[in-house]
């Protein structure tokens, strides 16, 4: 049976994408965990265990994306610098986007719903960036 979907459909929305969806729902659930483990257990204060959430989840997607996403096998660490640069190039584009759209978009609400808006835009906008970056940046495969 042939693939109907449009071949740009198929080439971002295939078993690669349903595995990185899978591998940021583990990713979410480690780092919240530690988020929220650090400040309530631990009592680590509130920059410590949010950034140990970032760190830490960020650990856990490089290995889980490289290994098990896009099956990467290229040895060294230009794959892990193209991943740092990846993930902090998404997160600055999609928040340096999110952030003024919402500004404008809610300029009649206050500071702190439009911050909040921002943040959940923020989010959907690096899982995109982000998947691109990994698929087509960090672990794109080579042709010899």
């Amino acid at each position: 049976m042939q693939d109907s979907r449009h071949p740009i459909i198929r080439l971002f929305l295939d078993i690669t994408f349903l595995k990185f969806i899978t591998v940021g729902i583990v990713n979410t659930i480690v780092g919240t965990t530690i988020m929220f483990v650090f400040y309530n257990v631990f009592h680590l204060n509130y920059w410590v265990s949010s950034a140990s959430n970032y760190f830490f989840g960020s650990i856990v997607s490089y290995l889980l994306n490289k290994h098990f996403t896009f099956r990467f096998k290229e040895k060294g660490w230009w794959s892990l610098l193209r991943f740092v640069v990846n993930i902090v190039t998404c997160y600055l584009l999609a928040y340096g986007i999110a952030k003024p759209v919402m500004k404008w978009l809610l300029s009649g609400f206050s500071v702190t719903i439009q911050e909040n808006v921002s943040m959940m835009l923020g989010m959907c906008l690096f899982v995109v960036f982000n998947y691109l970056g990994q698929r087509f940046f960090t672990f794109k495969h080579h042709r010899k």
